[in-house]
This record gives structure tokens, C-alpha cells and sequence, in this order.
């Protein structure tokens, strides 16, 4: 499996794309603040062909290449319902203006085809599956997306904002939530196996088994039992 990243923008927000080899097709996940080069840069060294964009959530440092890039290559865009919004109205996601030297470098609105992640939601793109759990508490419609453990690769969990190495994602923007990142981190995040690589919309990768030992936020947390 081939996975490119590169961070982004003013906000360094990484973005992602996985096909299972070079030359192949790809998914592109969170093309956002001046991402679009980067992208075309990875699609040319790698000969790639992507399919889709999708989308952890809808904060415009994950989200503002995403009209550019699905034009430029007629493909569609994934995302949250209750983060739907905020491709359209950015501002209003963040509670206050972004300031307009930085509007005047973003294509605001919606691709031409959009479609929408519901949690436990299989998507099958370019030969991949990307297991989607709706993990609110960054925004009211973040996601992961996890991919299954391969002959090769270990089991890779794109956690957008919800899990950072050594940190978690901010709740103090509208629709953000503590409470409810905590229980999103105990549900989605926990139950994983250490060796789990986690791959944070920002900051290095890390692992699952890392953050449960170091990460302040994960301390004397448990997972949910099974049936509950």
C-alpha cells in the first residue's frame, strides 16, 4: 500500500493520499489550506489517479482545496452531514472571521457532487476500505476512517482532529464538545490494537499503544465493553 502525506497551509494540516500502489487509483483525504499543489505533486511522482476526496471534518484547514481538486479531476467529495455547512459558510464554523488577506486565497462552497458519511459506514475506493465511525467533539461531524491490517501494512486509523500525538483536538470552536471527544476517544480509539498507526490531521504519526501509555488526555480512560 502507498500512503503520501504532506502538511498544508497556514495550519500545517496534513493531507493524505492511499492507493494500494503506486500507479494506481487514490483517495485523497483532507486536501485543505493550499493543498491543492502538494496534491498534484503526489499524483505526478506517484502516477496516481484519484477517485474521491474525503473528509475527516469541515474546518476550512482540512477542507479548502476541495472545489479545486474535485474539478480538477471530476471526483467527488465525502463528508459529514452536520459538517456539510461549513464548505459553504467557514466563518460561521469558527465563531468569528478568518480575515480576508486568508479568504482571498480560498475557493468557498461545495464540489459539484457531494455525499455523505454515516457512522459504520464501509467505503470500498480505488481497491481500499476505509471503515468511517462518527467520533464527534472537534466538530459535531467528525469521522475516522480506519483501514483494516493487511499482509504488509498494520491496521492504520486516519484520526482527522480527534487524536494527535501527545494531544487531542481543540473543543472551544462551535460545535466543539470535551465531554464528547472523550467519549469519541474511548469508543473509537481505545478498542484498537496497540499496534494501530494513527495518522492525526496534524503533527506526526504515532500508534494507539503509545497514546494509551503517554497521552495525558487517555489516562484512566477505558474503552466501552461490548454490547454497551
Amino acid at each position: 500500500m502507498l500512503i503520501a502525506g504532506f502538511p498544508a497551509g497556514a495550519w500545517g494540516t496534513n493531507c493524505y493520499l492511499v492507493a494500494p500502489a503506486a500507479g494506481e487509483e487514490c483517495v485523497i483525504i483532507d486536501p485543505g489550506h493550499q493543498a491543492a499543489a502538494g496534491v498534484e505533486e503526489a499524483l505526478r511522482k506517484h502516477r496516481l489517479k484519484p477517485v474521491a476526496v474525503v473528509l475527516t471534518h469541515g474546518h476550512i484547514d482540512h477542507v479548502a482545496s476541495v472545489v479545486p481538486v474535485c474539478g480538477a479531476h471530476d471526483v467527488p467529495a465525502w463528508i459529514h452531514p452536520e459538517d456539510r455547512y461549513m464548505m459553504s459558510d467557514p466563518e460561521k464554523a469558527l465563531g468569528r472571521s478568518i480575515g480576508m488577506p486568508l479568504m482571498g486565497e480560498l475557493t468557498i462552497g461545495e464540489p459539484d457532487d457531494v455525499k455523505e458519511l454515516s457512522d459504520g459506514a464501509l467505503l470500498k475506493l480505488a481497491g481500499l476500505e476505509f471503515g468511517v465511525a462518527h467520533a464527534p467533539g472537534h466538530t459535531k461531524g467528525s469521522v475516522t476512517f480506519r483501514m483494516p491490517e493487511a499482509a504488509d501494512v498494520p491496521q492504520i486509523l486516519f484520526s482527522g482532529d480527534l487524536l494527535f500525538a501527545g494531544s487531542v483536538g481543540r473543543t472551544d470552536l462551535p460545535g466543539g464538545d470535551h465531554a464528547e471527544l472523550l467519549q469519541s476517544l474511548a469508543r473509537v480509539c481505545l478498542p484498537l490494537d496497540d499496534s494501530t498507526v494513527v495518522l492525526s490531521g496534524h503533527g506526526p504519526q504515532t500508534t494507539i499503544g503509545r497514546e494509551r501509555a503517554s497521552n495525558p488526555y487517555l489516562h484512566g480512560m477505558d474503552a466501552p465493553r461490548r454490547g454497551m
